[in-house]
């Protein structure tokens, strides 16, 4: 009997579905990324009583071009239509507090969806092992605010993560180049351009303001780097691995750029 098909939940953020959550339960801090400062729980001036921004269209030219990096990977519409049943945090008692620490651990639980669906594509021989974490991790997010708040989602994430790194061996043990094992690495601003990165291990590396022009990552792993401000005009990542559109948000590319199917070029590419 062939194997079920792999769920795809939305992992894409609806916007029109949340209550403006990100703009609520995150912090500001004044910045290059953010032109004031918002402890956690206090909305941001720019939401509009119906949960829309006010500047959404001229956020990066109105000081706020963080927020056009941010991704909730669809835990926004998932917390409140789901989780919450449609209720916004301005009917809760706590002034939404619990929402707010519901909304932190669904979308770490979607990102990590994120990244299992992918490796249950690359490694088929690891099958078994990720349906199982995928269906667990997917059932934890449907769990009720009570039981959220409760996860040891750190915990989960550690289990998770073994998996990713076994599929990262994997898919990279199949490169002919030889791997950079970079992982963890300070690269903010290393002139890369050009460089054969096939197959590398870039995992939580800091690409900072990097130079990444025309360099051809395929099989590379970017699990966790950060991309901020990274020039990745013409380089070759359409198949690298793990990468989020979150990172390629934070990114400088152009139409020579190449990324996977699932992300979408950013609008500030052009």
């Amino acid at each position: 009997m062939p194997d079920r098909p792999v769920r795809r939940p939305d992992l894409r953020a609806d916007c029109t579905q949340c209550v403006g959550l990100c703009c609520v339960a995150l912090a500001m801090t004044a910045s290059a990324d953010f032109a004031i400062d918002k402890p956690a729980g206090q909305p941001c001036p720019n939401l509009k009583h119906d949960f829309r921004c006010g500047i959404h269209a001229r956020l990066r030219d109105g000081g706020f071009p963080g927020c056009t990096v941010y991704d909730c990977f669809g835990a926004g519409q998932k917390v409140t239509q789901i989780t919450f049943g449609g209720r916004d945090w301005r009917q809760a008692a706590d002034s939404g507090a619990q929402m707010f620490e519901v909304f932190s651990v669904v979308r770490l639980l979607h990102e990590l969806l994120w990244y299992l669906i992918e490796a249950l594509e690359l490694a088929p021989s690891l099958h078994g092992p990720l349906r199982r974490a995928t269906d667990d991790t997917e059932q934890l997010a449907l769990g009720s605010p009570e039981s959220l708040t409760a996860l040891d989602v750190l915990a989960h994430r550690s289990r998770i993560n073994d998996l990713l790194l076994r599929t990262s061996e994997l898919v990279r043990a199949g490169v002919s180049a030889t791997p950079l094992n970079r992982r963890g690495a300070d690269l903010m601003g290393a002139d890369l351009a050009g460089a054969d990165l096939r197959g590398a291990d870039l995992r939580s590396s800091y690409l900072i303001g990097a130079d990444l022009r025309r360099a051809d990552l395929t099989s590379a792993d970017l699990i966790g780097a950060d991309l901020r401000d990274t020039d990745v005009r013409g380089a070759h990542l359409a198949r690298s691995i793990f990468l989020t559109q979150m990172q390629v948000n934070a990114t400088r590319g152009d139409a020579g750029t190449t990324l996977p199917d699932r992300l979408i070029r950013p609008p500030h590419w052009s």
